[in-house]
C-alpha cells in the first residue's frame, strides 16, 4: 500500500512538472497573445456588466396629470320644466349605437370602472372593453371623458 502512495505522488510531481515546463514554453511562445485575450475577456465582461447595471438604473416612469376642462351646460327647457331627460334617439339611430353600447356609455358617465361596469351589466369585462371602443369610434373620441363630453353635446346622457 505504502509502495502505490510514493508512485502515485511521484507520478504527480511528475506530471505537474511537465505541466509547469509545457506552460512556461507555452508562455514564452505567445505571450502577447495570451496577455491581449486576457485584456480583451476582462474588458467585455466589465462592458457587460456596466451595461446591464447603467440600463436597470435609468429606467424612469413618467406620469403627467393633465387637466381637463368640463364645460358645465345650463339645464335645458326640459329640466327646467321638471321633465325628466329624454335622449335624442334620432342621433342614437344616426350615430349606429347599440342598446348595449348606450347602456355602457350611460355607465361610463357614472364613474364606473370596466370592472364595475361589467358586473353592473352582467358581461366580461374583454366585451365592456369592446363596447367603449367601438362607442368611441362612433362617437369620434379617444378616451372616456371625451365620449361623456360628446354624449352630453348630443343631448345622448343627461
Amino acid at each position: 500500500m505504502r509502495r502505490v502512495i510514493l508512485y502515485g505522488l511521484f507520478g504527480g510531481v511528475l506530471v505537474a512538472l511537465l505541466k509547469l515546463i509545457e506552460y512556461q514554453h507555452f508562455i514564452h511562445t505567445y505571450p502577447g497573445e495570451i496577455y491581449g485575450g486576457l485584456v480583451a475577456i476582462l474588458f467585455t465582461a466589465v462592458g457587460i456588466y456596466l451595461g446591464r447595471r447603467w440600463h436597470r438604473a435609468h429606467q424612469v416612469v413618467v406620469v403627467k396629470e393633465v387637466p381637463v376642462e368640463v364645460p358645465v351646460q345650463a339645464p335645458g327647457p326640459a329640466a327646467a320644466a321638471g321633465e325628466p331627460f329624454a335622449a335624442d334617439l334620432a342621433q342614437l339611430e344616426r350615430l349606429g349605437i347599440t342598446q348595449r353600447e348606450y347602456e355602457v356609455l350611460r355607465l361610463i358617465a357614472e364613474g364606473l370602472s370596466n370592472r364595475e361596469i361589467g358586473e353592473r351589466a352582467f358581461i366580461a369585462e374583454n366585451t365592456v372593453k369592446t363596447h367603449s371602443s367601438r362607442l368611441f369610434d362612433k362617437l369620434g373620441v379617444s378616451r372616456r371623458v371625451q365620449a361623456v363630453q360628446r354624449a352630453r353635446q348630443l343631448r345622448l346622457i343627461p
